[in-house]
């Protein structure tokens, strides 16, 4: 299934968050179902790219790539140099978990889902956000 992804554009001048659609297997029929489905294409993902940066470790970086990157905070190859694959079980526990914990937040159409075992409606036009929320600096003593 194709479903629509709102993704931050990295290395743009303008930061700025456009829906892309984004290919999962499956139909997503509650919260923890999508967040599975998004697990495993991220996985697998990783891991063609983990099996290509073989043939990778060699090339160079256009003037446009380099300054994309740097707008982005870091330039890099995209390369996996450890060559390690992603456990697809693991991860998907850890997406469980951080779910749970509030490390980030799901948004369908702007709605946050806050239930993992919430049923969801998915259409063409759904557009599911996902946000990192990061942890303010300081001292807690």
């Amino acid at each position: 299934m194709v479903i629509k992804v709102a993704l931050k554009s990295i290395g743009k001048k303008k930061q700025s968050i456009h829906p892309k659609p984004y290919e999962i297997q499956g139909h997503p029929s509650t919260v923890r179902d999508l967040i599975l489905a998004v697990t495993e294409a991220e996985v697998l993902a990783y891991n063609e790219r983990a099996e290509e940066s073989e043939l990778l470790r060699n090339i160079t970086l256009t003037k446009s790539e380099i300054e994309d990157r740097a707008q982005a905070g870091r330039i890099s190859f995209g390369v996996n140099n450890s060559g390690k694959k992603a456990d697809l079980h693991q991860a998907q526990e850890n997406a469980l978990q951080c779910f749970a914990d509030g490390i980030y937040r799901i948004f369908l159409d702007d709605q946050p889902l806050e239930v993992l075992d919430a049923p969801i409606s998915v259409t063409e036009r759904s557009v599911f956000t996902f946000v990192r929320l990061t942890m303010l600096a300081g001292r807690m003593w």
